[in-house]
């Protein structure tokens, strides 16, 4: 039986400095394939490629993952300043209309770090430019130096809402977790709802209010040794479920308890 299929949503780089290419980390790749069970299919999220009309034919699911550029501030009406860092206009093009159809289709998505600002975003939500220059928030930002393993290692809890979607998923009130963001969640959209806080207050885990499918986001990056870590495996499991539902029944969506 062929797996379902997620289309995980990939940023523009460089190669070699000079060759123009889209990407995605291996990590999101094995984490879709052997934690999730589903086949991953990069995207290259550009309106001049491909529409979300046709992505949401196509794949069953999607990922919504980190990246170097953020969501440009036009798109939740702020003006742009250095603080807001780069951009990638079309992946905004992209995603934010992908979000809201899958919010209302009842598609399964999981939004990681950019991913779960932009779910925020698309919901008319606000982001912070920089959350370490907040009085009393901490550096998310990841270490500027060390290695890959330094870089994603666990930094800080996140304290969950008891009883919520999030800590029935992990078995917990608290988890720990790595942080690699600048941005951060400034006024949640008016469905988003946030279930998990970072010990400085910084919002970690949302999800979508109303909305008939998986619609789980998160700010750390739980594709990091996703298979070993307690917190990371049941959330793409749950995804992976969820994804195989909606793709069982092509629109037919059960809403996650």
């Amino acid at each position: 039986m062929t797996r379902p299929v997620v289309g995980i949503i990939g940023n523009r780089g460089l190669l070699n400095g000079r060759y123009p290419v889209h990407e995605g980390g291996q990590m999101n790749s094995c984490a879709v394939s052997h934690v999730a069970q589903c086949i991953p299919l990069l995207i290259p999220a550009d309106p001049a490629y491909l529409s979300v009309e046709e992505l949401l034919e196509v794949c069953d699911g999607f990922l919504l993952t980190g990246g170097r550029p953020n969501v440009h501030p036009n798109e939740y009406g702020e003006e742009e300043t250095e603080k807001h860092g780069t951009f990638d206009r079309a992946r905004d093009a992209i995603t934010l209309p992908l979000v809201r159809a899958c919010v209302e289709r009842g598609q399964p998505f999981l939004g990681i770090c950019r991913g779960f600002q932009e779910v925020n975003v698309a919901l008319g939500g606000t982001l912070h430019p920089e959350i370490r220059e907040l009085p009393g928030r901490m550096n998310h930002r990841m270490p500027p130096e060390g290695t890959l393993e330094e870089a994603f290692a666990l930094r800080h809890k996140v304290e969950l809402t008891p009883g919520g979607r999030f800590a029935r998923l992990f078995g917990a009130s608290e988890v720990m977790t790595n942080t690699l963001h600048g941005q951060g969640i400034a006024e949640p959209g008016p469905r988003v709802v946030i279930e998990g806080r970072a010990e400085d207050g910084t919002p970690e885990a949302i999800w979508v209010r109303d909305a008939p499918g998986f619609t789980l986001a998160v700010q750390w990056h739980p594709e990091w040794n996703a298979e070993a870590d307690p917190v990371s495996r049941p959330l793409f499991t749950a995804f992976g479920d969820a994804v195989r539902e909606w793709a069982a029944g092509k629109g037919q969506a059960t809403k996650v308890a």
